[in-house]
């Protein structure tokens, strides 16, 4: 039994289920039961991890436009979901600096459409939103930002997320309550990487791209930390963070859960982008040159998140070490783009080799 079964025959309403961890997401919520309803944009990579999954035929696939309003609550009103996990996103910082205006208009008013649809269906719902660890107002500092830290953000990309979890607190504390039967939380969680990553831009996409022409890695930012972890485990405190908020009769702890949460690896995990890169080229062979440029538009060098509140409140903690999250990923790479037609099997082998860890480290999700 995972997530306590609370997904299995439940109405689920997913955006962003065309990009990485949207594919990932409806492949874990169809293997739990749900009947998942997606609203999101046609893939933009090519290859593109949603058709390598062949999810378009196993859930209920529709294409459309969060900045549309019309088109959001038509979707809401199809789906009448029990659940709604908001990905859907611009979610690339450089882009960003390209279409600032695209991406504000995707992330806040795309968010602020997805909840005016929920509230005005009046249907009783459990929300996850997800924004990301760049939400917070970034001052290069050493330790880690925490639920209650200032949002803000450097470019366009960041400042469109923190403007975004002021729209989903503003809605939580005006709309969503005991009385709407609508509970409303946020997930925070970046620098995720995993196998069916195909954006530009991204560096494990861009060393994949680089080892199967055989060519160098091209490294534009070697000196940067983050905190990189699996997909699957931001994904797996989502999926409990719905779990646990839709199922809590106590109204203080229902309060509680109806807010902010973290979700990001264990302290180990904060590498170098050269540190990634030297691990990813000892699981597939290869060589990396750095390519900064002093004149490249800014990106933040030092960001870490405090995980103390998803452990306290939801006894979430992450599973996978940095070593066996870079092998988990490049074991993906290697298989998959070999065979195209292993990519099913092995992110559902992936699936579960993970739960079966979390398992056995006792971690409550997974029991």
């Amino acid at each position: 039994m995972t997530f306590a079964n609370i997904y299995e025959g439940k109405r689920v309403l997913l955006t962003g289920h065309t990009g990485f961890k949207g594919a990932w997401l409806a492949e874990w919520l169809l293997r739990l039961g749900a009947d998942v309803t997606g609203l999101a944009l046609p893939p933009a990579t090519d290859p593109a991890l949603f058709e390598q999954l062949g999810l378009a035929g196993r859930l209920h696939h529709r294409e459309g436009d969060i900045r549309d309003l019309a088109t959001v609550r038509q979707a809401v009103e199809a789906a009448q979901p029990d659940f709604v996990f908001h990905l859907a996103a611009q979610p690339l910082v450089r882009l960003s600096y390209e279409q600032p205006v695209e991406t504000y208009a995707t992330n806040v008013l795309g968010t602020a459409h997805v909840l005016e649809a929920i509230r005005l269906a009046g249907r009783p719902c459990t929300v996850v939103a997800i924004t990301t660890d760049k939400c917070y107002e970034n001052r290069e500092w050493v330790h880690s930002y925490r639920e209650e830290d200032p949002m803000g953000g450097h470019d366009p990309y960041s400042s469109s997320k923190g403007a975004a979890e002021l729209v989903i607190s503003a809605y939580r504390r005006s709309y969503f309550n005991a009385q709407t039967g609508i509970r409303l939380a946020s997930a925070r969680a970046g620098n995720v990487i995993g196998g069916g990553d195909w954006a530009r831009d991204r560096i494990v996409p861009d060393c994949i791209r680089a080892l199967q022409r055989g060519e160098t890695i091209p490294v534009r930012n070697k000196v940067a930390t983050r905190p990189w972890q699996h997909v699957l485990e931001p994904l797996s405190g989502y999926l409990w963070l719905g779990a646990c908020l839709a199922s809590e009769r106590r109204p203080e702890m229902a309060s509680t859960l109806a807010s902010a949460f973290n979700f990001g690896p264990a302290l180990t995990s904060n590498r170098t982008v050269a540190a990634l890169v030297q691990e990813v080229i000892t699981h597939w062979p290869g060589r990396w040159e750095d390519r900064s440029d002093p004149s490249a538009v800014h990106e933040a060098k030092l960001l870490n998140l405090a995980t103390d509140k998803a452990c306290h409140f939801l006894h979430w903690q992450p599973v996978w070490n940095f070593e066996n999250t870079i092998a988990q990923t490049v074991a993906w790479y290697r298989r998959c783009t070999m065979d195209a037609t292993e990519a099913p099997a092995f992110t559902a082998l992936q699936i579960a080799d993970y739960t079966a860890a979390a398992q056995a480290a006792g971690i409550p999700w997974a029991q």
